[in-house]
């Protein structure tokens, strides 16, 4: 994927967008969304952009938010995986040898005014970082898959997803509140072993693309296309503790993981 004439014009003609840029070491599920939570508020509260890639203590398995978590039982593999709910709807991730990222943003700025455009700008990116392993991502153009929805976000296809060779290769989901927006998402680097019916990037191409590397190529094309300006990041402590209310309060909760 390249960028189009129409995105080169709307980088250039917006003012920079001031943005804060993390790459936090892997993490527990609980703790993952609810930095990305804590991350959502301050786009609400503060007005302030935030980009975070990072990964998974071990291999989890993330619910939708409107999924059943009785349903993990259709997948046998991960059973015996961490379990999470997102906040973010779509399917069942199992969170393992691949980069996680998320973008945060006011729904005030240029970014926030429609769900499809920010994904394609960020997935816009994510194509042109893996080019430069000489990797083909493309945008998935067919219709849906026909039937019920597998249970797993990378069986199911929607326009816009990335794939390669028909595969799909990244997935992202989105939540809105009233005056910001989180969009995250997965990149397969390699295919897990509790989920080994899906193939990442190593098994498609045989490149072997490590998360540190792809996270800050994908974080230059982004800033490239969407006229970022990179700022100090937050505080980590007040970022970890907040982080903490919220991974205690929902995230770690069997209220809110069970709530379906």
């Amino acid at each position: 994927m390249r960028f189009t004439a129409e995105d080169a014009e709307d980088a250039k003609g917006n003012s920079p967008l001031p943005c804060r840029w993390l790459l936090h070491e892997p993490g527990e599920g609980a703790w993952n969304m609810g930095v990305d939570e804590a991350l959502l508020e301050e786009a609400a509260t503060n007005g302030v952009a935030t980009l975070r890639c990072y990964g998974w203590r071990e291999p989890t398995l993330s619910l939708g938010y409107f999924q059943s978590a009785a349903a993990r039982a259709e997948h046998a593999a991960s059973r015996g995986c961490a379990l999470v709910r997102r906040a973010s709807g779509g399917g069942a991730i199992l969170h393992d040898a691949e980069l996680t990222y998320s973008f945060a943003t006011p729904v005030a700025d240029r970014l926030g005014g429609g769900a499809a455009r920010l994904s394609k700008e960020i997935h816009a990116a994510l194509a042109a970082a893996l080019a430069d392993w000489g990797i083909a991502a493309r945008p998935w153009n067919s219709p849906p898959i026909a039937g019920p929805e597998p249970f797993l976000c990378f069986q199911r296809r929607a326009p816009g997803d990335l794939a390669v060779d028909n595969v799909k290769v990244v997935g992202s989901a989105q939540r809105r509140q009233r005056q910001a927006v989180l969009q995250h998402g997965s990149v397969l680097l390699a295919a897990s072993r509790c989920a080994s019916e899906l193939p990442g990037l190593l098994e498609l191409t045989g490149r072997r693309i490590g998360p540190a590397e792809l996270a800050e190529r994908f974080r230059n094309a982004l800033a490239a296309l969407l006229n970022l300006q990179w700022i100090d990041p937050p505080d980590p402590d007040v970022l970890a503790g907040r982080a903490k209310q919220i991974a205690d309060g929902k995230f770690a909760n069997a209220d809110w993981t069970f709530r379906r």
